[in-house]
């Protein structure tokens, strides 16, 4: 570390729910704490409607990151969004993280809350396209689509949340998926087959995306025969990746290339933690990854009163 450069207790690296519930813990322990993040909510900003968090009955994504928000904005957290990490690595100090827009930034300990981005469908069209007309979140761009037919690529929850939202927002919304039947869960398939403007095509693949300056149709592959769709707006939600392409090599992944954490949310690098989305965590929801970024600050400062990091508060 250079002489004048400040070193953080805690930098946290993703602000969903994950990585704000890790920067409030952080800071009531009094940990000097930045977090740094490409965006405000993460992947909870894409859900329509949000059901099952614990003290709201009904609340979109959006509403809820913004309650997460306000509640980090009480704490003494410094909050750097729009901000791309590129790598992350080991010093004799603790870590140095490199974002796009501030160069080095140095921590003794890490939190890895960065979660997973959209998997691509890889077919003809999707770069061409991407912007005009392909998206990856219906929260974001489906108001675009307004009156519009648009298909919904994938079967599982994203997809059907996808479909629903769109249902209320386009004039007809296909939902092409490659599976035999859809996958979500059953309250949100009784919902999209009891919706009137949402038509599902399963064991369905997308051969691929067409158009001129803005997507116009899609090419499908229905048992072996072609069809065609037309729709002005392609969402694709077949699944997201962990987003881990900055972390340096000794961090254990798993088979799906999400960080393989403890019971206490330590990594195999000692003193870089992980939580949220992006670890082999089963589950994958907002309540869940809320608790474990807790747990990952608890531990974190654990480790640094155990290092003699920062005095106990």
């Amino acid at each position: 570390m250079t002489a004048g450069e400040r070193m953080y207790d805690v930098l946290i690296v993703g602000a969903g729910p994950a990585g704000l519930s890790a920067g409030i813990y952080c800071a009531r322990k009094m940990l000097d704490t930045l977090v740094v993040s490409a965006n405000i909510g993460g992947q909870a900003t894409w859900s329509w409607e949000v059901e099952n968090y614990l003290g709201y009955q009904l609340i979109t994504g959006v509403e809820l990151v913004e309650r997460f928000r306000e509640h980090l904005d009480n704490f003494k957290v410094e909050l750097r969004d729009g901000r791309n990490v590129s790598t992350l690595a080991r010093t004799d100090d603790g870590f140095v993280v490199n974002s796009d827009r501030d160069g080095e930034l140095a921590a003794r300990a890490v939190i890895v809350a960065s979660g997973k981005v959209p998997r691509l469908l890889d077919v003809p069209g999707e770069d061409t396209f991407r912007g005009r007309g392909v998206a990856y979140c219906s929260t974001c761009d489906g108001p675009l689509f307004r009156g519009k037919k648009v298909a919904v690529i994938g079967g599982g929850n994203s997809a059907l949340d996808a479909a629903l939202q769109l249902n209320q927002i386009a004039e007809k919304v296909y939902v092409v998926t490659v599976e035999e039947c859809l996958s979500g869960d059953e309250i949100r398939r009784n919902q999209v087959t009891a919706a009137g403007k949402i038509e599902v095509l399963t064991s369905t693949q997308v051969a691929a995306i067409r158009g001129e300056r803005f997507v116009a149709a899609i090419d499908l592959l229905v048992d072996g025969a072609e069809r065609s769709l037309e729709v002005s707006g392609v969402f694709i939600e077949i699944g997201s990746i962990p987003s881990t392409a900055f972390l340096p090599p000794g961090v254990e992944l798993n088979e799906l290339g999400e960080i393989v954490i403890d019971s206490n949310n330590r990594t195999s690098i000692p003193g870089l933690f992980a939580a949220g989305d992006v670890t082999n965590v089963v589950e994958k929801q907002i309540i869940i990854a809320a608790g474990e970024g807790a747990k990952a600050a608890l531990s974190a400062y654990a480790w640094l009163i155990e290092n003699a990091c920062v005095p106990a508060s």
